[in-house]
């Protein structure tokens, strides 16, 4: 897509601080040509900051920027080969088309090249014969593409996306990330993508970039910060985990015996020694049940609540209020009924101390 290919993205400890207060502190990664890579995190922790390093729009205190092989850490926006899609998407109320020709035209090419460019980038993102729309005039999602279009438009080495999903209804949410994903892979483009969604998060991005108080936190793929996090934060950042205390009795080599309230099971130590630790574990790995089986623990219906395709309960259980996922609704558990909770393996981890 891009004029000179996709490019990969480099941090080499950088670090950001305006004044006294570091905004992102000694941050490295890669992101290899070709793959999106999400920055995700909470409100502050330095994920939107570091997109604007890597547009130019901010300018790194230490630390190196590479992009493409080259070094940009102390270049213009203009002169860095990057878009980006802002979450505001930021069109011109009095322009139609001219809305994705702009770059091209200040670029320098002449007019009817530039529309010819912008009708080629609107027909890609699917509005064809929406071309002389003023935005007042288009959805929501229709003007995120406009936006798409026109970052698409100079071809650009690196696309970044700043919370574009954040001004859409949830099922307009989910078509558009549908489209940005298919863009990306269809295109073989480069792209920084922040969201505070772990949701989204895991629905478009080949790895994940977990932020924390200016830092990375971990990074890996979907898969892998889902069901391997490597610390408390990114076990309840990345979807709804219960974190809950055990007792490790035993390990051998990789495997480790542990107890949580009356029940006993063996799954990963991920390095614990036997004592205290913590166990994160997912709400749709709770079994509910009205018998009781060898190593249950029994519970206690403290709320349910109805939404269509499953169940949410709030059980007490081994001195805890656990958060449990349940897909049965035709007969779900009333509040005070008694239950035995039983585990799926996989939906268990030992969390580093």
């Amino acid at each position: 897509m891009s004029r000179n290919g996709p490019a990969s993205v480099e941090f080499r400890n950088v670090s950001k601080l305006y004044g006294g207060v570091t905004a992102v502190n000694d941050v490295s990664f890669t992101i290899e040509p070709g793959t999106l890579v999400t920055l995700l995190g909470p409100s502050g922790c330095g994920k939107t900051t570091t997109l604007r390093l890597i547009a130019g729009l901010e300018m790194a205190t230490s630390g190196q920027i590479i992009i493409g092989g080259r070094d940009v850490t102390n270049l213009s926006a203009s002169e860095r080969d990057v878009s980006m899609v802002f979450q505001s998407y930021a069109l011109f109320p009095h322009m139609s088309v001219d809305n994705v020709a702009y770059g091209p035209s200040v670029s320098g090419e002449p007019k009817q090249k530039a529309h010819a460019m912008a009708r080629e980038k609107l027909e890609l993102v699917g509005l064809k014969g929406f071309e002389k729309r003023m935005p007042s005039e288009l959805s929501g999602g229709q003007q995120q593409r406009v936006a798409v279009a026109r970052a698409l438009v100079l071809e650009p080495q690196v696309l970044l996306f700043d919370e574009p999903l954040s001004n859409l209804d949830a099922k307009l949410r989910r078509r558009v990330r549908e489209d940005i994903r298919r863009l990306q892979r269809d295109l073989n483009l480069t792209v920084a993508y922040v969201t505070h969604d772990q949701e989204e998060a895991l629905a478009v991005s080949d790895r994940v970039i977990v932020m924390s108080n200016a830092a990375i936190a971990q990074s890996g793929t979907p898969r892998e910060l889902y069901e391997q996090p490597a610390s408390l934060f990114v076990a309840d950042f990345i979807g709804d985990s219960n974190i809950v205390p055990i007792e490790i009795e035993s390990v051998s080599g990789d495997r480790a015996v542990a107890l949580y309230g009356e029940a006993r099971f063996e799954l990963p130590s991920r390095g614990a020694k036997p004592g205290a630790a913590k166990l994160g574990l997912r709400p749709d790995a709770i079994n509910l049940s009205a018998a009781a089986a060898p190593d249950a623990l029994p519970g206690r219906i403290l709320h349910a609540a109805y939404l269509g395709k499953h169940m949410e309960y709030t059980v007490l259980a081994g001195g805890a209020e656990l958060f449990v996922v349940d897909r049965r609704v035709k007969q779900p558990l009333a509040v005070g009924d008694e239950t035995n909770l039983t585990f799926d393996r996989d939906g268990m981890t030992v969390l580093p101390a």
